[in-house]
């Protein structure tokens, strides 16, 4: 590989560090949340411990809101700038906190954080990169994202060893997000401003000396002939309007459609709440820390076998191969909660040392709900809060090694399809003049439907139980099959001023 042909890689690596903060900021919660939750009183099941898991998605969701019309004034690298900034903010913040208030606020300034880096970095590496190598370089991004994932399990794991006092091992957790976040802030100096940018600002000499280093002389002329041209088209200011014209609905029904899917498929649920789920399937602390670490190993793995076969395969095959992959493995999950079952006997009430329990010993219950409401009954909400965990790993009876295996094949679905192929498809299908507003609104509606689903997961599976839950997910897996075998185009091989011209002659028809 020769100098040039590198320098849009070693911007995109530096780019997408962003990624990685934000897979390490959203998923270390996972290992927090079930320590933090006793030392900031929050009760199981309770909309407020879903918020707190779930406020950097509300902080996204403001991000995404303003991070187009931003980065249109102020450039995509100064608002990557303030990314920095915030993750950095964040990771102090939720780690000194000591009441629920500060450690939310904390994370919905994270939030923001996420919800400028989620939108501007796949744009702006969009924005650098020769069409031939776009969809690889994008997937930059959501390599990083799924590395950061992992790596927060593995801290949560090693930190949760190292650490006795449990108060103290999840503020170290979320801490330690720091590190990385100095460190992109000050690799984000070595990097120019988008050539696209640059051009709409009128700084032709300056887009087209970024374009000839990225590619040499000729790929500069064509790319400047190619905005030229497009932007003759697009004269007036950008406008909501324009992005909700007539003309754009195709483009939105994809767009939409897209990121709706993304996160009604509960990944950010089964991400975050991870250990959880594995510990409502009879597993220990330790043990469904590790199997999270799985979960993540497989993210990051699979993500990686997406960014191969992108432009190879194309967006479309993948995103239904992924997309079936979902909704088998969600059923799955389902259909083993729904046969488990729960009993306790005296051995094992005597083990837990919980006599409150007699009143429950020897039956056997089919629902999950109607036990872990007859252990409140018998051993009063305080016993309940703190010890549910414990008493469920005695009494569970199911087969645990399928909902290891479900998790991972939803994982593995998910990181070769809705992962990396959204991001990659909105950067690219949204007109040159409108990508930064269109981007802002569908990641905005992203990130609202992601802060619902995440919020309210305990609160499902407080009330309507695990298998419910997961069914539930299934469905809609089905349901976005269905939508990508009807709506969804190929991408691959085009250059965004091509894909302008198809996508707005097909709605045009």
């Amino acid at each position: 590989m020769d100098k040039r042909s590198k320098y849009p890689v070693w911007i995109s690596l530096i780019v997408s560090l962003g990624g990685f903060l934000l897979g390490f900021q959203s998923a270390v919660i996972a290992g927090a949340v079930p320590l933090y939750r006793i030392s900031l009183g929050l009760a199981t099941g309770s909309f407020l411990l879903g918020l707190s898991v779930s406020a950097h998605t509300l902080g996204a969701f403001a991000g995404n809101l303003v991070a187009g019309p931003l980065s249109d004034r102020f450039g995509r690298k100064n608002i990557l700038f303030a990314a920095a900034i915030l993750y950095g903010l964040c990771a102090l913040g939720s780690a000194l906190a000591g009441i629920a208030g500060i450690f939310i606020f904390a994370r919905i300034t994270g939030g923001i954080a996420i919800g400028f880096a989620i939108l501007i970095a796949p744009v702006y590496i969009a924005e650098i990169a020769p069409s031939s190598r776009r969809g690889y370089l994008v997937s930059f991004n959501q390599l990083n994202i799924v590395i950061g994932i992992s790596l927060s399990y593995f801290t949560n794991l090693l930190i949760y060893h190292m650490v006795e006092d449990p108060d103290i091992a999840w503020r170290w957790m979320l801490g330690v997000g720091l590190i990385p976040a100095v460190l992109w802030f000050i690799l984000l100096f070595l990097i120019p401003e988008s050539p696209r940018l640059l051009f709409m600002k009128g700084k032709e000499t300056q887009a087209g000396s970024v374009l000839n280093r990225i590619g040499g002389p000729a790929h500069a002329r064509n790319e400047i002939h190619s905005i030229r041209e497009s932007m003759k088209k697009f004269k007036d200011k950008v406008s909501l309007a324009e992005v909700f014209s007539s003309r754009m609905k195709f483009i939105l029904l994809i767009g939409f459609g897209l990121a709706f899917f993304q996160q009604i498929s509960g990944i950010n649920s089964i991400l975050y709440y991870a250990p959880m789920i594995f510990e409502l399937a009879g597993g220990g602390k330790s043990a469904s820390l590790l199997q999270a670490a799985m979960i993540g190993l497989t993210n990051f793995t699979l993500t990686i076998a997406a960014m191969a076969l992108i432009d190879r395969l194309g967006r479309r095959p993948l995103l239904i191969i992924g997309s079936s992959g979902i909704t088998i493995a969600l059923m799955l999950a389902g259909m083993a909660f729904a046969n488990a079952t729960y009993s306790l006997d005296d051995t094992k009430i005597s083990k837990l040392g919980l006599e409150g329990l007699v009143a429950i010993e020897g039956r056997t219950y089919t629902s999950e709900l109607a036990f872990f409401e007859d252990i409140r009954t018998a051993a009063g909400d305080e016993v309940y809060e703190l010890q549910r965990n414990a008493i469920l790993k005695e009494a569970i009876d199911m087969h645990a090694g399928i909902i290891l295996f479900a998790l991972i094949l939803f994982v593995a679905s998910f990181a070769i399809s809705l992962g990396p192929v959204l991001w990659v498809m909105l950067s690219e299908i949204f007109p040159n003049r409108l990508r930064g507003l269109a981007i802002t609104v569908v990641g905005s509606f992203g990130g609202l439907i992601s802060f619902i689903v995440v919020t309210v997961f305990p609160v499902e599976l407080e009330h309507f139980g695990s298998s419910v839950t997961f069914f539930l997910f299934a469905g809609f897996g089905l349901i976005s099959l269905l939508f990508i075998l009807a709506f969804v185009p190929e991408t691959k091989g085009k250059s965004l001023e091509e894909l302008e011209n198809i996508l707005v002659k097909t709605i045009t028809r």
